[in-house]
């Protein structure tokens, strides 16, 4: 039984094989497996930086004025407002109750995504912190209320009909 000679160099390979003789070379010239799962993986890593820098709704509003977190009626009672660009989540649990928090997701650093059914979210893992008080509500993944930290409370106050640092 004799075995097929294995080309030693790349110009005697066959254009179906790859270096070590087996294997299939991609047709288009330029084009490797590398090159491919770098690109996947480039497409990846914009995926997750997208999700994470989506602000959604309640996003920062570069119209505001200097040191303005939100404006009194973009606070909805019951919700909240993202100012990303600030980096606080501003709630309003009641009337005229409001409560500022870091916008940052304790889990991974985030920026929390949206507020909604009482809860301040973050899409990236699944954190839901409370509008009352930042407490977790819900973890991240592989984590529990117990082990996560909630979100720091950033002092903010009403100045006509504004909400700013307070």
């Amino acid at each position: 039984m004799s075995a097929e000679p294995v080309a030693d160099t790349a110009s005697e390979r066959p254009e179906s094989q790859g270096p070590t003789g087996r294997g299939r070379v991609p047709a288009e010239p330029g084009t490797t497996r590398r090159g491919l799962f770098t690109a996947a993986g480039g497409l990846g890593a914009g995926a997750l930086l997208a999700a994470c820098g989506d602000d959604g709704p309640g996003a920062p509003d570069n119209d505001l004025p200097a040191g303005v977190i939100a404006e009194v009626d973009e606070v909805e009672v019951g919700g909240g407002y993202i100012n990303a660009g600030e980096q606080v989540v501003v709630t309003q649990p009641s009337e005229g109750d409001f409560r500022g928090f870091s916008a940052i997701c304790t889990h991974e650093g985030c920026t929390v995504s949206d507020i909604s059914d009482g809860t301040i979210n973050c899409r990236c893992h699944g954190s839901r912190y409370s509008i009352e008080d930042g407490a977790v509500v819900q973890a991240a993944w592989g984590e529990t209320p117990e082990t996560q930290d909630p979100l720091p409370p950033v002092e903010v106050a009403e100045d006509d009909g504004t909400i700013v640092r307070g």
